[in-house]
């Protein structure tokens, strides 16, 4: 019996909405339209989008500690801006971090590149966005990149600041966008 009750609602609901629908002026329905073919659209479009962020659960990064990213390509065709995304508390010491960084991509040897990454300055303050005493930086540090083969990539990335291990830092991620 309950599930002839749930039949009838649902279709108590729809003749509802089909019933309402044909009361609607000509604004509403092409409005109503408009918004359901929108939905629909929205799910079927892909994000092409890769982020993962290490987190530091006692807010220390350790020099040792290194944060290892494998992320996976499969279209060597288009462009791509490779951000480094970086998280701290108002309390982080510095207005920049030094940061080793390392890709290993499919077939050849790795190749590593030393970052200094500005946070702050003194007419702005904090760079990145915040919220409470949380600052999150992106900072595209391979703008129109493209990935000359496809496969599994990884980036490994370690702080060089002379502080080790680094206080107040929340996480460091990797954010990898396809340009449309």
């Amino acid at each position: 019996m309950h599930c002839n009750l749930s039949r009838e609602l649902l279709f108590i609901n729809s003749y509802n909405i089909l019933h309402y629908f044909c009361y609607m002026n000509s604004f509403q329905k092409a409005f109503f339209s408009f918004l359901t073919v929108s939905v629909l659209f929205a799910g079927c479009l892909s994000v092409d989008v890769f982020e993962k962020n290490i987190s530091f659960k006692t807010q220390e990064w350790a020099s040792a500690n290194k944060a290892v990213i494998p992320f996976e390509i499969t279209d060597t065709a288009s462009l791509y801006n490779v951000y480094i995304v970086f998280r701290h508390t108002n309390a982080y010491n510095y207005n920049n971090l030094w940061l080793k960084w390392s890709v290993q991509q499919p077939g050849i040897a790795p190749v590593t590149n030393q970052f200094n990454l500005p946070l702050a300055n003194n007419e702005q303050g904090w760079l990145g966005s915040g919220m409470d005493d949380i600052y999150e930086h992106r900072i595209l540090v391979q703008p129109r990149t493209s990935f000359g083969r496809t496969g599994a990539y990884t980036v490994t990335m370690e702080q060089i600041m002379r502080q080790d291990p680094l206080q107040h830092v929340l996480n460091i991620g990797l954010r990898v966008e396809k340009i449309k």
